[in-house]
């Protein structure tokens, strides 16, 4: 798809690539457009007509976005923006610097505008922050037949016409109902009589995190948008939602990962940039560990008096942050599914702490039988099994409730990443081994 734009633009066969962006999905063409040089854009956008085009540029990352703003008349980045959705022109508005935002509004009309600027008053994370002002609404005491002559009237300019709200006179929200419910009732029936008085709404200042879980929920591909008294601003669309849920995603990811979150993708961002995301959760993690070579150092006389202890430091370690990411994983997964609550801490961690006792009782019996075949060393033996057991006990203890501690804390549960529940559990488990040791071979 890419090379045959390539192909149509170095053999300056216009009209032939304008005949074959229109057989493309706006999608795909975004897609090409952001891969294209910042002359080869322009080329490729103005190719377009005026509908196609405001949905491809929705669609485009934002650095190409700005290419074509820098390059673009006023007349046509206001033919642009007058014709996109109100939330994507408000996402649009949110990346640009400061100097092309004054161009896109100068070139904007004055009443969305208002809607552009009334958006951007909200925080950034919440409900109100993604929310569209497009969305169609009816009286309950229309008839269908009214309501359809007024989405046949105003529908087109709407984000979505399938879900229709109901408000009263003061614009409160009192019900909804669907165009398939329309569709199989009578002309004359009244809408009061068919619309769903129970609805679920979102508050405009909600957080955006809450308002994707509700979207994961209750399988709706829009919601309402109401503020304080219940009066109807706006709605959120599932794509919208589904966009919510990949960056949060991606930021706990990366959190988990040990590394300061961002927007930007991994080419985007340049050396530095990566180094300043990376460096201060390792100089963390790293001071961290000195603690545990502190605990080694306390120890020596063991080691001389036992050298082979040395030798199960790595296999001890490593299994209790093994376990403890395990858990983590689980529980940070649940929080954010909203599967795990809160209250259920207690429940949570008598779960795992059974099963720790069957995991670590499994691996001290295989490690047990292993180490007397090998060095025909019962001791030996048990104090590496009692280790495990109470390491794996332990580990997977933090593992779980570190995170809901964050959570209690309204900290994100990710930053509770494996890196920090290994580098606290390494420093237990070695305490708990080298103690152990002590105490069975009377060292």
């Amino acid at each position: 798809m890419l090379e045959k734009i390539i192909d149509f633009i170095a053999s300056n066969n216009l009209v032939g690539l304008k005949k074959y962006l229109e057989e493309l999905n706006e999608a795909d063409i975004s897609e090409c457009l952001d891969e294209l040089s910042k002359e080869d854009v322009a080329v490729v956008f103005r190719l377009l007509n005026k509908v196609q085009a405001a949905d491809v540029f929705s669609r485009m990352e934002a650095d190409t976005q700005e290419k074509l703003v820098e390059i673009l008349t006023d007349q046509e980045i206001g033919d642009i923006v007058n014709k996109m959705f109100i939330d994507d022109a408000v996402d649009l508005v949110s990346e640009m610097p400061a100097n092309l935002v004054t161009r896109i509004l100068q070139n904007t009309d004055k009443a969305k505008r208002g809607y552009i600027n009334s958006i951007l008053q909200y925080p950034e994370d919440s409900a109100g922050s993604l929310m569209t002002i497009e969305y169609e609404d009816v009286y309950a005491d229309m008839t269908v037949k009214e309501a359809f002559d007024r989405i046949r009237k105003t529908g087109m300019g709407k984000e979505t016409v399938y879900i229709v709200y109901v408000i009263d006179s003061q614009r409160k929200l009192i019900g909804v109902t669907t165009v398939r419910e329309l569709l199989l009732s009578s002309m004359d029936t009244k809408i009061s009589d068919i619309m769903e008085t129970n609805v679920i709404t979102i508050n405009t200042h909600q957080d955006k995190e809450e308002v994707a879980r509700m979207f994961d929920k209750y399988d709706f591909i829009a919601m309402p948008v109401v503020d304080f008294e219940n009066r109807m601003v706006g709605i959120i669309t599932i794509d919208d939602a589904l966009d919510v849920m990949s960056e949060e995603n991606e930021e706990d990811f990366k959190i988990m990962a040990a590394m300061s979150p961002s927007e930007d993708s991994y080419f985007k961002l340049s050396v530095w940039q990566h180094t300043k995301n990376r460096i201060v959760w390792l100089l963390v993690l790293m001071l961290s560990a000195t603690l545990t070579g502190s605990i080694i150092n306390h120890y020596e006389e063991a080691f001389a008096s036992l050298p082979i202890l040395v030798s199960f430091i790595p296999m001890i370690m490593d299994t209790g942050g093994n376990c403890g990411s395990q858990s983590s994983t689980m529980i940070i997964r649940g929080l954010a599914t909203n599967e795990i609550k809160l209250g259920d801490v207690f429940k949570v961690w008598f779960k795992e702490v059974r099963i720790s006792l069957l995991v670590g009782v499994m691996l001290a019996t295989v490690n047990g039988i292993r180490i007397v075949i090998q060095y025909s060393d019962p001791l030996l033996a048990l104090v590496i099994g009692i280790t495990l057991l109470f390491t794996v006990v332990l580990s997977k203890s933090i593992g779980c409730l570190l995170p809901m501690a964050a959570k209690k804390l309204r900290m994100d549960p990710a930053i509770m990443a494996s890196p920090l529940i290994t580098t606290i559990v390494d420093t237990a488990s070695i305490l708990i081994y080298f103690n152990v040791a002590v105490v069975l071979f009377g060292i």
